[in-house]
């Protein structure tokens, strides 16, 4: 079992350039482990963690409702912002600048082969890192991602996850806000939730912004403990 994991930072990149270039990697993992089976090899299989801030862009996965965009595309077009149908879980989310958008593309069989597993892991790693810088969040039963404040009238999102995984392969992934444009969650029922608020990281703390690397150092040194992984040189 391969527990490597090669981190690649891509800065800001456009959605669709960076779902082609997921795309791209998840499949190179599929056919080697379909070429293991077929000819009985034992190649090993890469993973992979990608971090990357998109420009303005409203994503709903397989399972979303279309009306949980608030606006119409033209406004969409007026605020410099696109939208994206995609094969992810879960139901409509928003990315944006100051947001960081993490990407495991993992063969789970390199870990463990437990899909409930990886999302709690996914969440225990933003748990923890909100621990790093004082704040005490959670998960919502029935609610993937992280939230604040659970079970009171002040219940807040600062996380949102939906994964896809085909034989035990990952893509797609989670997202947490840090200097994220609150504003434009506006234009949305994020995640199909009605009467949920949103919040980010430098929104809890006061502060007008977070050093965003600082927070992708903490949320990697959790990721490759959780996992008991290693950085790939």
């Amino acid at each position: 079992m391969n527990k490597q994991i090669t981190l690649q930072n891509l800065g800001l990149k456009d959605y669709k350039d960076t779902w082609d270039y997921q795309e791209q990697l998840f499949k190179e993992i599929l056919d080697l482990k379909i070429r293991n089976r077929r000819e009985d090899l034992e190649l090993e299989t890469p993973n992979y963690l990608l971090f990357v801030e998109h420009p303005h862009v409203y994503t709903l996965g397989k399972s979303g409702d279309f009306e949980n965009l608030l606006v119409t595309e033209d406004y969409l077009k007026e605020i410099d912002a696109t939208f994206y149908k995609i094969n992810r879980g879960g139901d409509i989310t928003y990315h944006g600048p100051g947001q960081i958008v993490g990407y495991p593309i993992l063969d789970l069989e390199n870990f463990f082969t437990d899909i409930h597993k990886y999302l709690r892991l996914l969440e225990e790693m933003v748990i923890l890192t909100l621990k790093d810088y004082g704040i005490t969040s959670e998960r919502s039963k029935g609610e993937t991602g992280v939230w604040l404040d659970v079970g009171t009238p002040f219940a807040r999102k600062i996380c949102a996850m939906g994964v896809r995984a085909s034989r035990w392969v990952t893509m797609h992934g989670f997202a947490l806000n840090v200097n994220t444009n609150l504003g434009y969650f506006d234009n949305m029922i994020p995640c199909g939730i009605k009467g949920k608020a949103v919040t980010s990281l430098n929104v809890e703390l006061g502060v007008a912004e977070v050093n965003m690397n600082d927070v992708r150092e903490k949320l990697l040194h959790h990721f490759l403990n959780l996992f008991e992984a290693e950085l790939k040189d």
